[in-house]
């Protein structure tokens, strides 16, 4: 099965979509150097619906500095913020397309029906609460703080002091062991999905044969 992968980064969420048995290909306006899969440099939001219908899964990742809680740590840093927010356009676009379609975004973000993912479920040192959302229906997973302890933060920057006690990673290893992306570096690893999130939706969907399911607002 195809699946594209939309603001696809430095491919974390496609590399766990991979894992899963998928055959994946990214687009991103970034240079792409990194991303280990077939790639497209291009702004998401000129693709063209025929485009999409040429894939059996859509994956999108739309920017969320909108809703994002570390939003307000850089803020309080004295650093800018994007208020840029394409998560409506996004799934107008791939609802469009009538392809089964996954939008992931960070907690607060308005998506429909989202399954909630946790680092600590996965055996990682990150927490990284993200959404889910999909026509598809979706099993989420259970945290397990208590197991996993103090989280390695991965975001804002290296060593950086977190509110209520702690710090963000102190190297970039720690980082990336943290997050099980091995091939990042800092500034891709912040914006990044540990592909242990993804592949285990990848799977649920290549079981589920992507039947959709129809939600509450549909």
């Amino acid at each position: 099965m195809k699946l594209l992968d939309l603001f696809c980064g430095v491919g974390g969420a496609s590399v766990g979509y991979a894992r899963a048995g998928f055959d994946v290909t990214g687009v991103d306006l970034k240079h792409g150097k990194r991303y280990p899969y077939k790639y497209l440099r291009q702004d998401v939001m000129t693709l063209e619906i025929e485009f999409l219908r040429q894939f059996d899964v859509i994956h999108a990742s739309p920017p969320c500095q909108t809703h994002s809680i570390t939003r307000n740590l850089r803020i309080a840093q004295g650093k800018t913020t994007s208020k840029v927010d394409l998560i409506e356009p996004v799934r107008l676009m791939l609802q469009r397309a009538g392809v089964p379609y996954v939008i992931e975004n960070v907690m607060g973000a308005p998506l429909i029906d989202p399954i909630m993912l946790c680092g600590s479920a996965f055996g990682l040192k990150v927490r990284r609460h993200r959404l889910f959302e999909s026509q598809v229906k979706l099993q989420g997973t259970v945290c397990n703080h208590k197991q996993q302890g103090r989280p390695v933060g991965v975001y804002g920057s290296m060593n950086d002091e977190i509110p209520n006690g702690g710090k963000t990673a102190t190297s970039i290893d720690q980082a990336r062991q943290a997050m099980g992306i091995d091939w990042a570096i800092w500034s891709e690893l912040v914006e990044a999905i540990p592909p242990h999130y993804t592949e285990w939706i990848g799977k649920q969907l290549s079981t589920d044969n992507t039947q959709p399911v129809q939600h509450a607002d549909d």
